[in-house]
């Protein structure tokens, strides 16, 4: 597979697994206040928006879900993931590209609608356009290097996203995620991470067993130890020979090694661990998204030509700079 189309496919999981987690985000955050113009410092540090003067209910909504000019909204990944698409209609099935081209252009509509009747139906159009593209990649798309490209990106950008919010509730407890209570508090980041009824079903409700649901469970998909188990599983086998010792590939290295980290981390002692656990989540998902770069996105600068002359008076194209 071309580097170029490895790369789209790669940056489709991930502005799709984006716009589903900013959704969720904004949603939990939107019923917290009540549509109140509340500080909205703590969902600025989860998406990495620098501080400044703190802006209204309407303007956030407006910056970091309407606004397709701005990569970082809904309507910016959303945007770029329907145009990354379209340069890769022959690789991924017709179903997965009419739902991107669908859900973009339905987006304007949605956010009329939105303006008068409140931010939750656009937002709830995205999750469940995000779950339907997820849905039809894996019922329409062969197990082949397109797919697993595109599980890849979801995977790591999950990954990056549970990290993120986790580390902003550690410090922000207990007076911006949590207003009257520390079990207000985890509720919002479980909602946050689409995993309140999941884990409810589960723990039936222990918050002391939150951290351990987020980051260790086997079995719940969005799970930081699934995604990552799911990003090593895809990288074994887009680079299935590593030979008989070592690992050549930096990414798989670097995924592999926080895996392991977490796989016997002590759950007695998750909260004491957890600031260390999540700058090494973090700085693994940095290292792996280098490595990506390095071994499968490489870009080759276009060689340019230009004239040259010859020792005898002859004129030659040859590359610029040889």
């Amino acid at each position: 597979m071309l580097s170029r189309i490895a790369e789209t496919l790669y940056w489709i999981g991930r502005y799709v697994e984006r716009s589903d987690d900013i959704a969720r985000l904004l949603d939990v955050s939107l019923h917290r206040t009540l549509g109140d113009d509340e500080d909205w410092s703590t969902v600025l540090a989860i998406l990495g928006h620098e501080g400044g003067d703190n802006p209204t209910t309407e303007t956030m909504i407006q910056r970091l879900a309407y606004d397709s000019a701005t990569p970082s909204s809904i309507a910016g990944c959303v945007r770029a993931a329907r145009e990354n698409a379209r340069g890769v209609r022959e690789i991924i099935s017709s179903e997965v590209w009419e739902c991107l081209n669908v859900t973009w252009n339905e987006l304007p509509i949605r956010q009329i609608g939105a303006e008068r009747l409140g931010p939750h139906g656009y937002l709830r159009y995205v999750r469940e356009r995000a779950a339907l593209f997820s849905g039809l990649a894996d019922a329409t798309m062969s197990r082949d290097d397109g797919w697993l490209f595109i599980v890849l990106g979801r995977s790591l950008e999950r990954v990056d996203m549970t990290a993120r919010l986790l580390a902003v509730h550690g410090e922000v407890l207990p007076s911006e995620f949590a207003p009257h209570s520390e079990s207000t508090g985890w509720k919002a980041l479980l909602e946050a991470c689409g995993a309140d009824e999941s884990f409810t079903r589960t723990h039936r409700g222990d918050a002391k067993r939150v951290l351990e649901f987020l980051l260790l469970d086997r079995l719940f998909p969005r799970s930081v130890m699934h995604a990552l188990t799911t990003a090593e599983q895809c990288l074994a086998e887009l680079s299935p020979n590593q030979g008989r010792a070592g690992m050549s590939d930096p990414a798989r290295a670097a995924i592999g090694r926080v895996r392991m980290a977490l796989e016997y981390a002590d759950t007695a002692g998750l909260e004491e661990q957890l600031p260390e656990l999540l700058i090494t989540l973090q700085a693994a998902c940095v290292i792996a998204s280098e490595g990506l770069t390095e071994r499968f996105f490489q870009h080759v600068s276009t060689v340019r030509w230009e004239l040259g002359v010859q020792a005898l008076g002859g004129a030659v194209w040859k590359p610029a700079g040889v």
